[in-house]
């Protein structure tokens, strides 16, 4: 049963690849510097490398926008991922991970009466505007280094074109190491909680994590998803979808998209700009897609814009705003048909129940005036004792999640003693809420 509910993390694997290799080698074979047999193998190796070797980066940020709890509520986070993602591809349209999983994961959060972090879900849409403009900079900084570079030597035709060739192949290494590591947390994060893996040693020299295990498998998918299905997108990003595209253009953008996917998935980068005092760099899983549109805009606003198709751009960025909205409606209804037609555990209810000595507890930390309204009460999911501490007044983040975890009764032993006192409050234990 394990095996299937994995299968729909293959699934988004499989649809990360077919629509995202454009990102990385897009530009290298729409412009015909490199064959897309090549390009794919490549694509292939790096992406899984990133995956193992630094996926874990981006996942805990997606961690707190939705602790999913259930394995049938894992799979079907990501099969309503995974559809939407292909549903895009189809449409040709450069579709981004990260979007489809934050609004299934929103998706599933409404469904089970979880809370979403909105300041996990704030740092994600900020990346979603951040990204593609930070992208378009360092591609404008980029170009224009690049070309007084090629001004001042003025290197021979044949010498300009296999460094350029290179210079691409190597770029899409890079990208293809950075889309692994930034998006494998889209792919398996929310398996990464309720597996049941254990770690593997590899002749005493490698130990692989559950996480690790977990992202290699994803990885795969990402590959076998490169090979049998992305050329169609290819065309759209990289073959002039957007706008025309010099190899070196295409060289630039590739670069500017893999800095930024680095950016935001590099612990040790967020790292040092601590120690230099400086506000630590949210490890969030971006737009892939994003990014490689924000680059290849970027250098067309510095040709002066006329060769951009806007009508392109236009419908692009349309279908970014569409994809989370899709997402979140396909995994709403499909987990109640999961749960309600195959009988199938989506979510592990958490309810809610404050005592006095939990009060007493919370005192030198919270303010707890008018909470003993609430004692003794049994409520069937976070969102509505969110409500009734709303009715209290409206605690800040921090005193609002210290008050949740005071009072969470898991669905374990004693939260199946307390049922018949939920179902007093109105409450039905097990149901959808």
């Amino acid at each position: 049963m394990t095996s299937i509910f994995f299968s729909s993390g293959i699934f988004l694997g499989w649809s990360l690849g077919a629509n995202n290799m454009s990102n990385v080698f897009g530009t290298a074979v729409g412009t015909r510097m490199i064959r897309f047999r090549t390009a794919a193998i490549w694509c292939s190796v790096f992406v899984i490398l990133g995956s193992v070797i630094s996926g874990s980066g981006a996942s805990e940020t997606l961690g707190k926008l939705g602790s999913i709890n259930a394995m049938a509520g894992a799979f079907m986070v990501a099969l309503a991922s995974a559809v939407t993602m292909f549903v895009m591809t189809k449409a040709s349209y450069p579709a981004s991970t990260s979007q489809t999983i934050v609004g299934s994961i929103v998706g599933w959060n409404l469904f089970s009466g979880s809370l979403i972090d909105y300041g996990a879900l704030t740092r994600i849409l900020s990346t979603w505007v951040i990204c593609p403009i930070l992208a378009a900079l360092f591609s404008m900084l980029l170009y224009v280094l690049c070309r007084r570079l090629l001004l001042w030597t003025k290197p021979h035709m044949l010498t300009q074109d296999h460094l350029t060739r290179l210079g691409l192949l190597l770029a899409g290494i890079f990208g293809s190491y950075a889309l692994g590591a930034n998006n494998i947390s889209t792919v398996m994060g929310v398996f990464v909680p309720i597996s049941n893996f254990a770690e593997i040693n590899l002749f005493g020299l490698v130990t692989l994590s559950a996480a690790q295990q977990l992202f290699f498998l994803g990885g795969l998918a990402i590959a076998v998803g490169v090979f049998t299905y992305s050329k169609k997108v290819i065309m759209t990003v990289g073959g002039g979808g957007i706008m025309k595209l010099s190899p070196v253009a295409a060289f630039i953008v590739v670069v500017s998209h893999s800095l930024v996917l680095t950016i935001f998935s590099s612990q040790g980068l967020s790292d040092a700009f601590v120690s230099l005092g400086l506000p630590a760099i949210p490890l969030v899983p971006v737009s892939s897609s994003q990014a490689i549109v924000g680059a290849v805009v970027g250098i067309g606003l510095l040709k002066g814009g006329r060769g951009i198709r806007w009508r392109t751009v236009g419908a692009i960025c349309s279908s970014w705003a569409v994809t989370p909205v899709l997402a979140a409606g396909i995994c709403f209804v499909s987990l109640f048909f999961l749960q309600n037609v195959f009988m199938q555990q989506t979510y592990r209810p958490e309810r809610y129940r404050l005592t006095e000595a939990e009060v007493t507890e919370l005192a030198p930390a919270v303010d707890v005036a008018g909470l003993d309204g609430l004692l003794g009460r049994t409520f069937a999911n976070a969102q509505e004792f969110k409500d009734g501490l709303d009715q209290i007044r409206e605690y800040p983040e921090a005193d609002l999640r210290r008050i949740l975890e005071t009072a969470r009764l898991c669905d374990g032993p004693a939260a199946k003693a307390l049922r018949g006192a939920a179902g007093t409050d109105g409450a039905t234990p097990g149901a959808r809420p």
